[in-house]
Formats: C-alpha cells, sequence, structure tokens
C-alpha cells in the first residue's frame, strides 16, 4: 500500500475526527464524500463556513481560538437575538465573527493539486493555494477572505448599540449567502472535473489544461509582486475594504 492511500485510510477512519464538530458540516458532505471517493484526493479539514461569537480573557488584546470560548456559533444566516444573548454571557473581549468555507485536501500527485486549484478558484475562492512538503506530500487548501471580525465588548461591557449588532448581523448574513454559492460552484465544478471521461486521454487533457491555467496564474501573480503596485494593497479576493465593511463580495 502507498503512502498516500495508507494515510487516507487512517483519516477516514470511524472516529478519527477530533474537531470541536466530530464530523463534517452536512452542508459540505456532499463536496467532501465526492473528494473522498476518488483516488486522487484525501480531505484532511473543512469548515461550511460559520458566524461566531468568541470570548477571550480580559487580559488579551487578541482572541485565539486555542484560548477562548464560543459564546455562540452557527453555520447558517444568525439572528440579532442569539448573538445578544452571546454578549450577556461574554466577562471577557468578544468578537463576532464570519468565516468563509475552508476545505484542505491532501492530493494523490501536484497535477491533482492543480485541478482541483483551477476549479476552487473558477468557484470564487481566490485565496486558495498549493503546498509541498519535504517529503513530497501535495496539500490543496481552498480559501477565500470575504470574512469579517469585529470586536463588540472589552471586559464584559459591550462597546456598541443594538442598531449596530442589526448592521452586523446583516453584513455577516449577505457574506454566508455569498458563502453558499461559490460552495454551490465549487461543487460543480468538482463533479464536473472528475467526471470519469471514457477516453483517458481526455482526463489527462483536463489536468494538463488546469494545470497550464494554474502556471500562468502563478507567473502573473509573481510578476505583480516583482513589480510592484505603486503602495496600494489589493484584497486577493477582489474585495476592496469598503465592499468588505458593507458586505459585497
Amino acid at each position: 500500500m502507498d503512502r498516500f492511500r495508507e494515510r487516507k485510510e487512517q483519516r477516514l477512519r470511524p472516529g478519527s475526527d477530533r474537531s470541536r464538530a466530530g464530523g463534517v458540516d452536512p452542508e459540505i458532505a456532499a463536496v467532501v464524500d465526492t473528494l473522498n471517493r476518488s483516488e486522487r484526493f484525501s480531505t484532511t479539514s473543512s469548515c461550511s463556513g460559520r458566524v461566531l461569537l468568541l470570548e477571550a480573557g480580559s487580559d488579551q488584546t487578541e482572541v485565539h481560538k486555542q484560548n477562548c470560548s464560543w459564546l455562540f456559533v452557527t453555520h447558517q444566516k444568525c439572528q440579532k437575538e442569539d448573538v445578544i444573548a452571546g454578549l450577556q454571557k461574554a466577562e471577557g473581549n468578544a468578537v463576532f465573527k464570519f468565516e468563509p468555507f475552508v476545505l484542505h485536501v491532501q492530493c494523490r500527485k501536484i497535477e491533482d493539486a492543480q485541478l482541483l486549484h483551477s476549479v476552487a478558484i473558477s468557484a470564487g475562492f481566490r485565496n486558495s493555494g498549493i503546498t509541498v512538503g519535504k517529503k513530497g506530500k501535495v496539500m490543496m487548501a481552498v480559501r477565500s477572505t470575504h470574512c469579517l471580525e469585529v470586536p463588540l465588548s472589552h471586559r464584559g461591557t459591550v462597546l456598541v448599540s443594538e442598531e449596530y449588532i442589526e448592521y452586523l448581523v446583516q453584513v455577516a448574513n449577505q457574506k454566508m449567502e455569498e458563502n453558499e454559492k461559490r460552495r454551490e460552484r465549487f461543487y460543480a465544478g468538482i463533479v464536473a472535473a472528475l467526471s470519469a471521461p471514457e477516453n483517458a486521454g481526455q482526463l489527462d487533457e483536463n489536468v494538463s489544461t488546469a494545470a497550464n491555467v494554474y502556471e500562468r496564474r502563478r507567473r502573473q501573480k509573481a510578476t505583480k509582486k516583482d513589480t510592484g503596485n505603486g503602495g496600494i494593497t489589493t484584497n486577493s479576493d477582489g474585495e476592496s475594504d469598503l465592499l468588505f465593511l458593507m458586505g459585497t463580495t
């Protein structure tokens, strides 16, 4: 048995999921199952996207997930009342967040990762990337940057009005809607890419095309980095700071 398949079988073994949720979010179960049924991919971690309220201790200026408590979390659209109820339990620093869909996949070969990367970029996950470990382990991360993070309380004292919380909930829900659309496009792209053609050469052609697209985008990105952009910082997901605040993606 090759090393890739061995790792995949260990990871998919019942009881091996040690995440907080204890399993795959139902909203992306089809995506994860489709990838894992392929001999080319093995998912390692995922989140469908969520809205949450985190609390860190009153002596901390930054919120780190491993050192905080969850006051409220949902993988669906949220309600203002749920956020307010969570804030009432906060004794430290509470932060309201929206985190988009994320998926980490180990790939058998770099060409498989390049194909998956092409699908992710086309679906709108423009912060996706590929890493190759020293021992040849190929990982593909599906990510985007249309997130949201706003502090709401400090040392138990709420810093914003109820009207502002309602506005933040609207923004987060808009982002959740866009997140769902991107997930749907990603899933459709995976199904199309992994549909087994009768002609094996056609599959090789599809992989080669996706690899060429990936290489071209990588070179373009490197060129832009070398030439600079006049000191203007742009968002890798195509969102300006103003649009980020307004929730337009």
